[in-house]
Formats: C-alpha cells, sequence, structure tokens
C-alpha cells in the first residue's frame, strides 16, 4: 500500500508542468491585440494546441485528493482525455485574433477620402486658368458690333444692300416729287381743256405752261394748222387721225418718262434676298470653319458667326420690302397719271372735232356756244 501510495503522488508534480505548459502560450494570447501587423504569427500560436489538455487539469485538481485508491488513478490518466474536447475553444479563440488587422484600415479609409478632397481642390483651382483663353468671341452684339466683326464677304454684302436700300428710298423721294408735280400740271391743263370753247382758246390759256397735256394742245394746234389748205377741199377725218396719233405719242413717251427710274425698284425687290442669302450661308460656313479649329460645339462660339450671317440677310430684308411696296405703289401712280393724260388727249381730240365741224358754218349761224362734254364731270 505504500508503494501505491507514492504512484500517485508523482501525478501531482505533473500538473504544475501542465500548467507551465498552459502558462507559454498564453503570452501570445495577451499580445496578439496589442499589435494589428503580428496577426500572421498566429498559426504559432496554434502549435501549442495539443498541450491544452493539460489546461483541464486545473480544473480536475479538485478531484486529485482522491489519491490513495489506485484504482482512481487511472481515471486521472482519463481524465486529460475527456476534457480535451473543452480544449477547443482555444483553437475558436485563434481566428479571434486577425480581428486587430481591420484596425489599421480606418486610418487608410480616412486617409483616402483627405486625398480625394485635396485633388479635388487643385483640380477645381486649375479649371478657371484653363478656361479664358477659349473666350475670344466679340461681346459686341449690336449691329455695327456685328459688321465690324464680319468677314469681307459679307460686309460687303452689307455694304451693297445699304446701297440698294439706299438706293431705294432716294427713288422713292424723286419719284414722288415728280409724280405730284406732273399730276398736278395735268389736272390744271384738264380744266382749261374743260372750259374752253376751241382750240385756239384753250391754246392762249395754257402758254407758258408746261407738261404733256399742253404739248398735247400745241401739237393739235401745229397739225390744223399744217392741214389748214387741204380743209378746203376734203374732209377733216384725215386731221383728226393725225391728231390722235399725235396725242397717242405724246401720251405714251409721257408714260415711260414718269416710271423711268421704278425698274430698279423691281430689281432691289427681286434680287435683294437673295445677295442677302447669299451672306447668310457664307457666314455660316465660316462658323462651321471655325467650329472645327475651335473643336468645341459650344453657342458662346457659334452664335457671333450666325448673327452675322442672319445679319446680312436682315439688311437684304430691309432693302428689298420697302423696294417692292414703293414699286406696287408708283406702278398705280403711273397707271393713275396716264389716265390723266388719257383724259386731256380726249378733250383736245374733241376741241379739235368742234372746230372742224364748225369751219364752214358761217360765223351768224351760230346760235349758242359749244358745250363740252367734260363740263359736268
Amino acid at each position: 500500500m505504500a508503494q501505491t501510495a507514492e504512484t500517485p503522488a508523482s501525478p501531482t508534480p505533473t500538473v504544475p508542468q501542465a500548467e507551465n505548459t498552459t502558462q507559454q502560450p498564453a503570452p501570445p494570447s495577451s499580445a496578439a491585440p496589442t499589435t494589428g501587423r503580428t496577426a500572421p504569427a498566429l498559426p504559432s500560436a496554434t502549435a501549442p494546441a495539443p498541450a491544452a489538455p493539460s489546461a483541464p487539469a486545473e480544473s480536475t485538481t479538485p478531484a486529485t485528493p482522491a489519491t490513495p485508491p489506485a484504482s482512481q488513478t487511472a481515471p486521472a490518466d482519463q481524465a486529460p482525455v475527456q476534457p480535451a474536447q473543452p480544449a477547443t475553444p482555444t483553437d475558436t479563440a485563434a481566428p479571434a485574433a486577425p480581428q486587430p488587422a481591420p484596425a489599421s484600415t480606418p486610418t487608410e479609409t480616412n486617409t483616402a477620402p483627405a486625398q480625394q478632397q485635396a485633388l479635388q481642390e487643385t483640380v477645381t483651382d486649375l479649371e478657371p486658368a484653363e478656361e479664358p483663353p477659349v473666350l475670344t468671341i466679340p461681346h459686341n452684339l449690336s449691329p455695327w458690333g456685328m459688321f465690324m466683326a464680319a468677314d469681307w464677304v459679307v460686309k460687303s454684302v452689307m455694304i451693297g444692300l445699304a446701297i440698294a436700300s439706299l438706293a431705294t428710298w432716294t427713288v422713292w423721294v424723286v419719284k414722288t416729287l415728280e409724280l405730284a408735280g406732273a399730276r398736278a400740271r395735268a389736272g390744271r391743263i384738264i380744266k382749261i381743256i374743260r372750259t374752253s370753247r376751241t382750240l385756239a382758246e384753250a391754246v392762249d390759256a395754257s402758254a407758258g405752261r408746261g407738261g404733256p397735256a399742253a404739248y398735247m394742245l400745241q401739237a393739235a394746234a401745229e397739225e390744223i394748222k399744217m392741214s389748214a389748205d387741204a380743209l378746203d377741199h376734203v374732209e377733216g377725218d384725215g386731221v383728226k387721225e393725225r391728231v390722235g396719233s399725235s396725242l397717242s405719242r405724246i401720251e405714251a413717251f409721257a408714260g415711260r418718262r414718269i416710271a423711268r427710274g421704278t425698274g430698279i425698284l423691281a430689281t432691289i425687290g427681286s434680287v435683294a434676298p437673295f445677295v442677302g442669302l447669299f451672306g447668310t450661308v457664307w457666314g455660316i460656313m465660316n462658323s462651321f470653319i471655325g467650329i472645327s479649329e475651335t473643336q468645341t460645339t459650344n453657342l458662346a462660339v457659334v452664335a457671333p458667326g450666325i448673327a452675322e450671317a442672319l445679319l446680312a440677310t436682315a439688311i437684304g430684308l430691309v432693302a428689298a420690302i420697302p423696294a417692292v411696296v414703293i414699286y406696287n405703289l408708283f406702278a398705280r401712280s403711273v397707271t393713275g397719271y396716264r389716265q390723266l393724260l388719257a383724259d386731256a388727249a380726249s378733250g383736245v381730240e374733241r376741241l379739235v372735232s368742234r372746230d372742224l365741224d364748225f369751219r364752214k358754218v358761217p360765223p351768224g349761224g351760230r346760235k349758242s356756244a359749244p358745250v363740252s362734254l367734260m363740263a359736268g364731270e
């Protein structure tokens, strides 16, 4: 029994050895949270894990006082084997060591936004310095400013259209005054013709007056004077025809003369829009060339060239529209003037016919003064 008592005493010193073995892996576990970069060394800590079965020996040490029975020594040897299963928490605790590794990522994530903000600030500081060189367009978008900034072809078109517009208004002023004077002279001669009894009286009343109507009276008087010898032998039908032919020629000549200068209005009215369109096409072509050179489709770069091109079209319309309107007004005015001349010619023909009819009537045979058909007009 004494020998058996000595044999159980031998396991007791082995327990401290197990404790020493369990205490040696403890420092790596405590040192793991201090440094996050030592996490790869954790596999070495797992090596002592097989010695972990000795750790339950501490929990089983209270059972060591039952050493006297020799039969219980064998379970004491088996007791460390069964607690090996609880030792598995040390194996599960080993993966907890990599947790300090993410602790280094917050510092990196905090520095990354700071670097991005710094880069954005530097970019925003550099962007305004690059933009000003692009703004090389004229800011004066007034008609005069666009004219000065236009191409020489567009300038030539604008100058030509401006001259055409000036010619239109000049013709309007000149022909308006001319038509007004011609209509006034023709109206006065028509009044003289209506109030005159004979051709000679009308000629005397219109002496010193100009105008086609006065020429008609003079032409009729000259024709009767040249045909006076033939009137004693033949009827006056031939004289009437010759007088009518002279009057029609005077009327036609007066109509052509008063309409002279209005043809340019028709030309300006029909050609000016196309000339302005040519300037527009040329200006837009230059705008597209500018887009290709600057390699940008910014409206601020394209708009000035298009505005210059459209200005040419606007000037063409300004020159064409008044020309067309004034031409139509003059066409109606010339027609009205020629109607006045036709009235004067008919009045002269009546005076000639009256003189030829009363040529063979003795002066005492006239019972009443002749009545003009235009007296009531």
